[in-house]
């Protein structure tokens, strides 16, 4: 009994370990990317089987100079008062109400991207499937058109219940969540909605009249792009090699 406890102390340090080195990429990549916005916007990630602690990032400090160090760890229930105005007080109650609310959401990614954020200010917030990469999102994100200020209190909670079972919630007048079941998950929706916003603008620019698939070839394509064998992991999974070069620090 002892020495079983043991070995899931000790595999639950590792996977902690693991997360904290997964959410220290993906903001240094975000920064790369250009889709964050000055010291605002947040990522986190539970740690703990019954999603009640969680990862995030303290409020003030530069994703791309975020590691897996400077991470806090929060509870959904209260605010550790030891952490003072480290933390975020929207990055909390939006990643804590929705942890709480949402347990098959273990990662939560926050970006005010350009063009998802574009797309959010639109009346019309619709993503037809003009291409292989918009077909991947056909029918498949929620759309919040009850913005109501800053993600506080019951505007958080409202937030967490209106995700649904999606993994894309488009918030209308103000930006994007995207969630998995693993940070790598998480980043590979924000990274493709983004490019398929990126693909929407363009195409509406050109003024001329968009080639809109049919409702059978969207739904296949989408349907292809969920069951594609380990992309989320393998895209990922590059990203990290080319830190482990360039920035091997993000993992400490």
């Amino acid at each position: 009994m002892v020495v079983s406890s043991l070995k899931t102390a000790k595999a639950e340090k590792l996977y902690h370990s693991q997360i904290r080195e997964d959410l220290a990429c993906a903001f240094r990549w975000a920064a790369r990317l250009n889709m964050h916005e000055g010291i605002a916007n947040h990522f986190s990630a539970v740690v703990n089987a019954t999603s009640t602690k969680f990862l995030i990032n303290p409020y003030g400090k530069y994703f791309s100079r975020i590691s897996a160090s400077d991470l806090l760890l929060l509870d959904t229930g209260t605010v550790p008062e030891e952490f003072g105005d480290a933390i975020d007080q929207t990055a909390y109650c939006i990643h804590g109400s929705i942890h709480r609310n949402q347990p098959r959401a273990r990662c939560i990614l926050h970006l005010h991207p350009k063009y998802a954020t574009a797309l959010s200010a639109l009346k019309d917030t619709s993503i037809p499937p003009i291409d292989q990469t918009t077909m991947r999102f056909y029918n498949r994100v929620t759309v919040d058109n009850g913005y109501n200020g800053m993600g506080l209190g019951n505007e958080a909670e409202r937030l967490s219940k209106k995700l649904g079972n999606g993994s894309v919630l488009l918030m209308g007048q103000h930006g994007v969540i995207t969630v998995g079941e693993t940070v790598a998950q998480a980043f590979d929706e924000l990274f493709y909605f983004e490019r398929a916003c990126k693909t929407l603008f363009l195409a509406l620019s050109s003024g001329r009249e968009m080639n809109i698939a049919s409702h059978e070839v969207a739904e296949k394509t989408a349907r292809q792009w969920e069951s594609y064998p380990r992309a989320a992991e393998k895209h990922f999974n590059a990203l990290k090699e080319i830190l482990d070069v360039e920035e091997p620090e993000y993992r400490y």
